[in-house]
């Protein structure tokens, strides 16, 4: 079962295919994609990596967790489910 892997304090040059390429290293990686702001493009330094099954998720973990790529470490753990109703705007406040 795939494994869905949350990957922070990217720099923010790192593409998708930078991500798929690194965790190859780990094990099979079914799909990584970095987020951008939707208004400029620019990526906002985080993204997803989904590992093929929970060993090379944890493989993954330990050998990316905490590791220096241009002078940022990364935080790399298991994604939580995305919360339902997302983010508050100010225009949602009475």
């Amino acid at each position: 079962m795939a494994k869905n892997l949350f990957v922070g304090n990217l720099p923010y040059k790192t593409t998708g295919d930078d991500l798929k390429n690194m965790f190859a290293q780990a094990g099979e990686v079914e799909s990584a994609s970095v987020i951008s702001d939707k208004f400029s493009g620019r990526s906002r330094g985080f993204g997803f990596v989904e590992m093929a099954d929970e060993d090379a998720a944890q493989a993954a973990i330990k050998m990316f967790n905490d590791y220096d790529i241009e002078g940022r470490k990364l935080l790399v753990n298991e994604a939580r489910p995305r919360q339902e109703g997302g983010r508050r705007s100010n225009f949602d406040r009475n």
